[in-house]
């Protein structure tokens, strides 16, 4: 491996035209915290990318916590960039100036690794117009030895195919310790001078690598994947996800990113445990992620403590997929909350289930903060339905919480649902309907001030959940259905109704489910313009439906077809622990007869495949509750 080292800033040519561009801060780094260290004199030096606007991706945890790992190691560096707005990308397309880090504002070439995190697939044609402004060939098998290596990560990457020919290495997992290992190739390979090759035959080895060049596709007489198969010898049937067992041995960020400007978080956040046993049928971060590993009381703490002290955040977020569930949550709240009433500081827990929120967590949430607004995603607004998905609330644990809320001083709740789920009927449309105006009618009765925003999406069928045999409906189907709950609430004034446009849903099930088939629209609908395709000002429809016509892609095939038992998915090759006869099992258990599943930690073993051959360990009795230390 030979990148050319020119740590030439490109400041001086950068720093004239930031009083052109919208939102210059985006672009001039000098944060709090940050890390700058001589690339030239590094063993190894990563770009970390977030592929969205800077105040989106700068919070990112995935990005700030290995950011610090790969810079606690001695000899390596790690900057960071974002994807330029396109005001900032058309004057960088015409003064020539490359895609540059925030910290050195260094080209992208001049960094061995380019590392992409990728939260959602609506961030793939900014992937490629990054590394097209950075001057590095779109496509790996045009890459020389003196191109960094591209990497992606992240719950988006977990069907990679569609940006199969794009990604030298997919990281399929936790990274904590993917990027310390991967790191000790990239060195071994500059000191040696490999070859291209040679580096991503050695970068196969690594627990959670995919080297997409590796393997090939093969397809059916009637268009269906037969599978993806390695090439050679060496390279793993399937890749196993990485997984970290000790979320105590990784308190990461320690000292979180401080920015200059507003960004969608402005918090201290701390993941308080990863994965999630709920088994929501539609939740592919609830799949992918098991299983639930826990930080002890101890470690969170510690970590607030030297987090508010590093950064002056006056928030301090609990997070994880559903931060209630926490064994101990009731007394690491108590504890921060004693630790810091009187003070600015407030604790928040951004993800709270209906059934987990009670009186004495609402009064140590608001004991040193304003009661505003919560927010609960009953997801689908019938008992029938909420069976079908998985989803164990009842209406009576809604109206129960509602009650609750509302009576201590809370004056706004947003439900999130969705529509277009399997099985659904009308009446399950109307049913949320029904539901938020239930809670606006308690909200009323507690002050005539009191909010409910009901919120609604449309569902896409993800990989790695059961509900990836699914079709996906039409927009026009999900338009009426989102016409037929217009028209319910609009007599009620205290109830405020949001919806999104169904036809970006399209394109997210698309890459969602695509094979490598759906790489060539990803790459036609970049060179056809496609850009910041999750923010709604800028997505444009029909420039995806006119990329996928032109190479021949019928893209109802891949969204609106029901899949069959022996379907071979894109994604199979690519082991996240669920064995897929168990996925198939709850498809049609909810499907056939809308079969609850309850949470595995409280109950039995349901052999989803996910504990056998981790080395996790046990907390108390049979629970699969996994953390360093009991607290």
């Amino acid at each position: 491996m030979n990148v050319t080292r020119s740590p030439v800033s490109v400041w001086p040519q950068l720093e004239p035209i930031l009083t052109s561009v919208r939102k210059p801060a985006r672009y001039v780094g000098g944060e709090g915290n940050i890390v700058v260290k001589d690339v030239a004199a590094a063993d190894s030096a990563w770009l970390l990318v977030y592929p969205d606007a800077y105040e989106v991706g700068q919070p990112n945890q995935g990005v700030q916590i290995l950011y610090e790992v790969l810079n606690e190691r001695p000899g390596t560096a790690a900057e960071r960039g974002y994807a330029p707005w396109p005001d900032m990308e058309a004057v960088m397309r015409e003064r020539r100036i490359p895609f540059f880090s925030l910290e050195n504002h260094l080209p992208m070439r001049t960094f061995d690794v380019v590392a992409f995190s990728l939260a959602a697939e609506v961030g793939y044609t900014n992937l490629l117009n990054c590394l097209d402004l950075g001057g590095v060939a779109l496509h790996a098998a045009d890459r020389t030895d003196d191109d960094p290596l591209v990497v992606v990560g992240g719950h988006a990457a977990f069907n990679p195919e569609p940006l199969a020919p794009f990604v030298d290495v997919v990281c399929a997992g936790d990274g904590e310790e993917f990027v310390g290992e991967l790191d000790d190739v990239v060195r071994r390979s500059r000191r040696g001078g490999w070859e291209r090759q040679r580096l991503l035959d050695e970068i196969v080895r690594i627990e959670g690598a995919y080297v997409p060049s590796r393997y090939s596709a093969e397809y059916l007489a009637d268009g269906r994947l037969r599978g993806t198969f390695p090439r050679r010898d060496g390279v793993p049937y399937r890749v196993r996800k990485r997984t970290v067992s000790d979320l105590d041995a990784w308190p990461y960020p320690k000292r979180q990113i401080v920015p200059l400007t507003e960004t969608v978080h402005e918090r201290y956040s701390v993941e308080i445990f990863r994965g999630c046993t709920r088994g929501c049928r539609f939740c592919q971060a609830g799949m992918i992620t098991r299983p639930v590993r826990e930080r002890s009381r101890a470690t969170i703490k510690q970590m607030v403590a030297e987090g508010v002290a590093n950064t002056g955040f006056t928030e301090v977020g609990l997070l994880s997929l559903s931060s209630a569930d926490h064994s101990d949550i009731l007394g690491l709240c108590g504890d921060l909350a004693d630790s810091y009433e009187g003070t600015v500081t407030s604790l928040s827990l951004p993800s709270t289930r209906v059934d987990a929120f009670n009186v004495t967590l609402a009064d140590e949430l608001a004991r040193n903060g304003r009661r505003t607004g919560l927010t609960f995603a009953p997801e689908a607004g019938t008992e029938r339905m909420r069976r079908v998905i998985n989803k164990m609330v009842s209406e009576a644990d809604m109206l129960r919480t509602a009650e609750t809320a509302f009576a201590n001083g809370w004056r706004h709740i947003k439900l999130y649902f969705m529509i277009g789920l399997p099985t659904e009927t009308d009446a399950d449309v109307l049913g949320i309907a029904e539901l938020g105006l239930k809670v606006a009618g308690i909200g009323r009765q507690h002050g005539r001030r009191n909010k409910v925003t009901v919120s609604v999406g449309g569902f896409v069928p993800k990989p790695h959940t059961p509900f990836q045999w699914a079709s996906q409906d039409a927009p026009e189907e999900l338009a009426r259905k989102l016409g037929l709950l217009r028209r319910r609430v609009a007599s009620d004034h205290s109830l405020n109704l949001r919806y999104h446009d169904p036809k970006p849903g399209v394109v997210e099930g698309l890459l969602a489910r695509g094979d490598r088939r759906v790489a060539a629209v990803v790459e036609r609908a970049f060179a056809l313009g496609a850009r910041f395709e999750g923010w709604d000002e800028l997505f444009d429809y029909g420039t995806w439906m006119r990329a996928a016509e032109e190479v021949g892609v019928d893209v109802g095939w891949f969204t609106r077809r029901e899949r069959g038992e022996d379907e071979v998915f894109a994604w199979d090759h690519l082991d996240s622990g669920l064995e897929k006869d168990w996925l198939w099992k709850d498809w049609r258990d909810a499907i056939d007869a809308g079969t609850e599943l309850e949470d595995c930690r409280w109950t039995p073993c349901y052999d989803c495949g996910v504990c056998p051959g981790l080395d996790l360990q046990h907390q108390t009795g049979h629970l699969p509750i996994f953390s360093a230390a009991p607290s």
